[in-house]
């Protein structure tokens, strides 16, 4: 079964060496310094310099925009799903579930949202995924208000410490 792993920065390089991951979108401020776990080829790495804000005009910082998520979706797709998807932010609980939610369901897009959320939900407790990038996923993917309302239902995730990453299949074991 394929399956993303959701990671804070800080534990890039386990998650990827741990889960034998190939593949990692990088949702990071611009300009944010980090390094690329040895084990994902420079190819298959995608950084999106974004902010976690959820509205255009607050100084110098990059809100999410449809230019970001139609890069998430895209690069879903050229993934092989031979291992993991290791896909990250800042404090894994914001940026990166929002782009864990949006690329499982540009890969099965035949799947119940809810049902989506509810997993991710199960998943972490901590996640709260950023409502400007599930908002433009939602218009991108065609999902008329589904992906909106499912991550509303399962509402804002604990108080988080950044340091509680997890792993989200694609699609429910049963079928989604």
């Amino acid at each position: 079964m394929s399956f993303i792993v959701v990671s804070p920065l800080s534990r890039i390089a386990e998650m990827a060496v741990r889960h034998k991951a190939r593949d990692m979108i990088s949702l990071i401020a611009k300009n944010q310094a980090f390094h690329r776990p040895g084990v994902i080829a420079a190819e298959r790495h995608l950084t999106l310099g974004m902010n976690d804000i959820l509205f255009k005009g607050t100084g110098d910082l990059v809100a999410p925009d449809e230019t970001h998520v139609r890069g998430i979706i895209d690069f879903a797709a050229s993934w092989q799903q031979e291992t993991p998807l290791l896909i990250h932010c800042w404090m894994g609980v914001s940026r990166s579930p929002a782009a864990a939610l949006i690329a499982a369901l540009s890969l099965a897009p035949d799947q119940s949202d809810e049902t989506l959320a509810r997993r991710l939900r199960a998943a972490s407790p901590f996640a709260t995924p950023n409502a400007r990038l599930i908002e433009i996923g939602d218009a991108l993917l065609g999902r008329s208000g589904r992906l909106v309302a499912a991550v509303r239902a399962i509402g804002r995730g604990a108080d988080a410490d950044g340091n509680a990453p997890f792993v989200l299949a694609i699609r429910d074991a049963v079928g989604g």
